[in-house]
């Protein structure tokens, strides 16, 4: 079963809408029972519908959060939103993160079901925001240790923790020479900072060429570069002013891209789209 732009973006939508309604039971149900959050990527995983209603408990339930979105893509099945997202954590303690979400859909009972969240935002940065409350983020802190002991566990903490470990400036400073490259047309230097048998595909799954790739990125623009575990992604324009998301694999030593996924509007087809 396939489904419409404006059904695959009237389910997304949902989420944002029932976090902020703190409907836990609502807002789990927007999953498939085998689903799968990343968040943020890096971090352990959470899967089932267990563990993610204990992933709501942990970081949705205590806190207010408001989605600024900058632009939506849908390629397929998968739904990626670049946003902004305002987490009030605390009457005296709000920060901003953006982020890149990738939420991947599946049909349950006919209707679009996550199967799948992806949520791209750098955790040592949001610390470092946090940390620049000073002692006004302490309770809140302190509160969030004894939600993630309660709810997640000694394991589950230190997967989250996990997410302090990505391939960073170098991994961002490398992507942003790559699409600086492609932006001026040079499809020698593309292809050299690509590593061999790199996988360019639209969405996750249809292969795109290096010429289609050249002539997606040439003119246009990088908008947000964010590292998160081994993956860079980039929030570009088009020439035309259209939004495109480039989530990239990358190795730091040296600097290579073993995967790419590319997510732009329905004029990039990939070699089997037709």
């Amino acid at each position: 079963m396939t489904f419409t732009q404006a059904d695959l973006l009237s389910a997304v939508e949902r989420s944002p809408r029932l976090a902020a309604a703190h409907d836990r039971a609502g807002w789990v149900s927007l999953y498939t029972p085998d689903a799968v959050i990343e968040d943020p990527v890096g971090s352990r995983a959470h899967r089932g519908t267990d563990r993610i209603d204990r992933f709501y408990a942990t970081f949705i339930a205590p806190r207010d959060i408001a989605f600024h979105v900058r632009s939506d893509v849908v390629v397929d099945q998968t739904v990626v939103r670049d946003v902004d997202l305002e987490v009030r954590m605390s009457p005296r303690v709000t920060m901003t993160i953006p982020a890149v979400l990738q939420y991947d859909l599946a049909p349950v009972g006919g209707r679009p079901k996550i199967s799948r969240l992806q949520a791209f935002w750098e955790l040592p940065g949001m610390v470092g925001q946090f940390l620049r409350s000073g002692p006004r983020a302490v309770p809140v802190g302190g509160a969030l240790g004894v939600a993630l002991l309660r709810n997640q566990g000694p394991a589950g903490a230190a997967g989250f923790l996990a997410g302090l470990r990505s391939v960073g400036a170098t991994g961002k400073r490398g992507v942003e020479r790559f699409l600086r490259d492609a932006a001026g047309g040079d499809e020698v230097a593309v292809r050299r900072r690509l590593g061999r048998g790199t996988r360019v595909t639209v969405g996750e799954h249809r292969p795109l060429s290096g010429t289609d790739l050249l002539a997606l990125l040439a003119g246009g623009r990088c908008d947000r570069l964010i590292a998160a575990g081994r993956h860079v992604v980039a929030a570009v324009r088009t020439p035309d002013g259209e939004p495109a998301v480039l989530i990239a694999d990358v190795g730091t030593r040296p600097f290579t891209i073993a995967r790419l996924r590319v997510f732009a509007g329905p004029g990039l087809t990939g070699v089997d789209g037709g």
